[in-house]
């Protein structure tokens, strides 16, 4: 289990947050198909986007190295793997009070070569199939929806399905918090996690009741074999494709 560190950010960085965003924004015509952006910690990377079948990874650095480092190399390339995709850094820099790009174009750099990129370049025909991560993320947004239609208050929430819980929220007797799994047919509800224990003693100052939901997707192009699981004819989850989502679960967890 990978602990949280439930850190904030200065207003400084939110303003070079949302200046890094809305210029990424600007870039396309229509609207840009976040994956993260929310200048809330915990953070991988800072900011993610799909772009056709791609998907983009960006840390954001200030060139005169004044702003706090939020987020690391390391978690950039950790994400960005985990998800196939790419990884970006973005230098900024703040002149005469204002946050701006200090490359030209979209302002990305690749992270490793440091050299610039254009993500319209990167763009492909393949059938990329989605990875865990991004079938957790997708999960999470939606628990969190049914959340907040409860008309609960999300406070915090973070998108690795290597980290517990997965978000935090707050109900009228108090805070709580939810752990997410995102499980792919055949399976039919996922399994909780074996260290219960060990998440409540950690997180025990966020709330003493935690949740647990377990949220199945299912190509829509799925033939629904009965015997799926034996002869393994199921339909690959395809970015792009339509998927069918379920919830199987929404408990409250018990520990004994």
């Amino acid at each position: 289990m990978l602990g949280i560190d439930l850190v904030e950010v200065s207003v400084d960085f939110e303003c070079c947050y949302n200046a890094a965003a809305k210029h990424l924004q600007n870039q396309v015509a229509g609207e840009l198909k976040w994956f993260k952006s929310y200048p809330k910690p915990p953070f991988l990377e800072h900011m993610s986007f799909y772009l056709g079948n791609q998907l983009f990874f960006i840390k954001l650095e200030d060139v005169d190295h004044k702003l706090e480092e939020t987020s690391t190399t390391k978690g950039l390339y950790l994400v960005a793997n985990r998800c196939q995709g790419h990884a970006f850094v973005m230098p900024m820099r703040k002149s005469l009070g204002e946050w701006a790009p200090a490359e030209k174009g979209w302002g990305l750099l690749d992270a490793q070569t440091r050299m610039p990129v254009n993500p319209f370049d990167l763009q492909s025909d393949a059938l990329i199939e989605m990875t865990d991560w991004e079938l957790h993320d997708i999960a999470l947004r939606l628990v969190m929806e049914k959340i907040k239609d409860a008309n609960f208050e999300v406070t915090r929430w973070q998108s690795n399905p290597d980290a517990d819980p997965s978000f935090w929220f707050v109900t009228k007797s108090g805070p709580k918090w939810m752990l997410v799994r995102a499980i792919r047919y055949p399976l039919k509800k996922a399994e909780k996690p074996v260290n219960l224990l060990e998440i409540q003693k950690v997180y025990e100052h966020a709330g003493r009741i935690g949740y647990f939901a377990s949220v199945l997707f299912t190509s829509l192009s799925e033939s629904f074999d009965p015997r799926a699981e034996e002869n393994g004819n199921i339909a690959p989850l395809y970015r792009g494709e339509e998927i069918d989502v379920q919830f199987t679960s929404i408990d409250e967890l018990e520990f004994k």
